[in-house]
């Protein structure tokens, strides 16, 4: 029923084509800010134009905080210009975009982003207690005080850009276009999974780190189709970030921050970044929320038909 609400909208594939194009143009508006703090250091003779496609010198140019703000900034951008485009081109509501539910369900947001946070700050700082050799003391009170604001302003819109495209407008524009729903479900993943292949982990670790990515956005996708909705996968991704940008950083991470902790550990691509998660931490997830949601009927959620409702008989969920 997710997928199927999109048939009340303006859902030609044409459209979709033209929305991914416009959030493209949104998240470049709004990564103007860094291109033109880095064009005035160059103006300063401060920037080595031959360094410019170096993630890491690139984030050397300012402070981490600074860095974070320039990185979270054209996210804003894309959900602005994807919410706009939803509204204006398909003619539809953010609330049916995000839930088959009469109005989304802040409970469900919370709930995951509050289990999600307590469960992996708890692996970070049992994995402290265990190796305190690979972690040093990273706090600065004033600092972490404006990373805090930072993150907590605008982490929650990255993430949520984030999902609202893959699991909401990709999954809800593909699966109306294809009548499937495992369909939208692989493609999101792959293509959420392959956009982060420059990340700098995917240098330190290698292109296996990209199981993990390619996985949590499936597992992402599956909480989305199996709860009718998007809130669980919103609370699960913003906690995921945000508690991580907070407690720990290291020098080969996309997030650079004045994080509590910094790991100065020799990272390896193993049970810990691939194995742990993916096969064993997510499935486990996913039985709890079933059970705390009541799923069923997981072939068809997964792998059914996406029909068409007629005006008479579609019902929004209570």
């Amino acid at each position: 029923m997710y997928i199927a609400q999109a048939f009340n909208s303006l859902h030609d594939w044409w459209r979709y084509a033209v929305g991914i194009m416009v959030v493209v143009v949104g998240v470049f508006v709004f990564s103007l800010p860094h291109i033109v703090a880095v064009f005035i250091k160059r103006l300063n003779a401060e920037v080595d134009l031959l360094r410019l496609d170096d993630v890491n010198y690139l984030m050397s140019l300012f402070d981490s905080n600074t860095n974070l703000v320039f990185l979270l900034l054209p996210f804003v951008g894309g959900l602005i210009f994807l919410f706009g485009i939803v509204k204006l081109l398909h003619k539809q509501t953010i609330t049916s975009l995000t839930t088959s539910r009469k109005k989304i369900d802040w409970k469900r947001i919370f709930f995951a982003f509050f289990f999600w946070g307590i469960i992996s700050s708890g692996m970070v700082l049992l994995d402290y207690y265990l190796a305190p050799e690979s972690y040093i003391d990273n706090f600065e009170l004033n600092r972490f005080l404006v990373l805090a604001a930072i993150a907590i302003l605008l982490l929650p819109i990255q993430t949520s850009c984030e999902e609202y495209l893959f699991r909401g407008y990709l999954m809800q524009g593909i699966g109306v276009v294809t009548n499937s729903k495992w369909i939208p479900l692989v493609i999101t993943s792959l293509i959420f999974g392959l956009l982060h292949i420059s990340n700098p982990e995917v240098d330190k670790l290698g292109y296996i780190i990209m199981v993990y990515y390619i996985g949590t956005g499936l597992f992402l996708g599956v909480i989305t189709l199996m709860d009718e909705g998007m809130e669980l996968a919103l609370g699960f991704h913003a906690a995921n970030n945000l508690f991580t940008a907070l407690l720990v950083t290291a020098n080969w991470t996309a997030l650079q921050t004045h994080s509590v902790f910094k790991d100065v550990s020799e990272p390896e691509s193993g049970i810990m970044d691939i194995v742990l998660p993916v096969f064993i931490i997510f499935p486990i997830i996913l039985f709890i929320f079933s059970r705390v949601y009541k799923w069923s009927n997981w072939k068809d959620k997964l792998f059914g038909t996406v029909i068409e409702p007629s005006k008479d008989n579609y019902k929004i969920l209570d």
